[in-house]
């Protein structure tokens, strides 16, 4: 198999994104409550995970999408300062679903962020909320593995591998990075091709760098 080079661009379909989309909401959603048990009056999260889950079944990528993002960025970063780790991952969980939809056409390690961010930090999240229980987050991955659709990792492989780093989220992130490539190289040969110009385009002059995306 060969590994994209970092200069290259990604064949990435809008019907792709919303596969992506679709599968980093339904990771981070599981992590919601252990956010709302923790902060029940802040619904930023949720508004992410929504977002995300809209874009995925048909409704338009807007800069909605991107603004419950930075939200839900917020929202991380305000249970985080208050020593809640276990709603801050789950917030963060949230970021992830909702910058799922901004996936980039460009073959870097980071974008793989994107794609699977949202199980990392939903499973590292519960595994806080479990007393840091690593099997509940192992559990948690395996999960994520099985909701992983052909569409998803076909879109995985065109990428690098994961990035290192990132503490234990970026552990669990490489587990399942690892395990769905492990599915193999569902990739017919050319299809790392690059991208059309006029979706490129549109993409970096509509939707900039989200949060926590690299």
């Amino acid at each position: 198999m060969t590994v994209p080079e970092e200069s290259q661009t990604i064949d990435l379909s809008i019907a792709e994104l919303r596969e992506v989309a679709g599968y980093a909401a339904a990771c981070a959603r599981p992590a919601l409550a252990v956010f709302e048990r923790g902060r029940p009056d802040d619904r930023r999260p949720r508004d992410a995970v929504d977002a995300a889950q809209a874009f995925a079944d048909g409704a338009d990528r807007t800069k909605a999408i991107r603004d419950s993002a930075w939200a839900a960025h917020r929202a991380y970063q305000e249970a985080r300062d208050a020593g809640q780790a276990a709603a801050s991952e789950a917030a963060r969980a949230g970021v992830a679903a909702a910058s799922a939809a901004f996936l980039h056409p460009l073959a870097k390690a980071t974008q793989v962020l994107h794609i699977l961010g949202a199980a990392a930090h939903a499973a590292r999240a519960v595994e806080l909320d479990a007393g840091d229980d690593r099997t509940v987050g192992a559990d948690v991955i395996a999960t994520a593995h099985g909701l992983a659709s052909a569409v998803v990792v076909r879109v995985l492989m065109r990428y690098p591998d994961a990035p290192g780093g990132r503490g234990r989220a970026g552990e669990l992130l490489r587990t399942l990075d690892a395990s769905l490539r492990r599915r193999g190289d569902p990739l017919p040969p050319g299809e790392r091709a690059g991208v059309s110009p006029t979706f490129r385009e549109d993409a970096d002059r509509r939707f900039p760098q989200q949060p926590d995306s690299r």
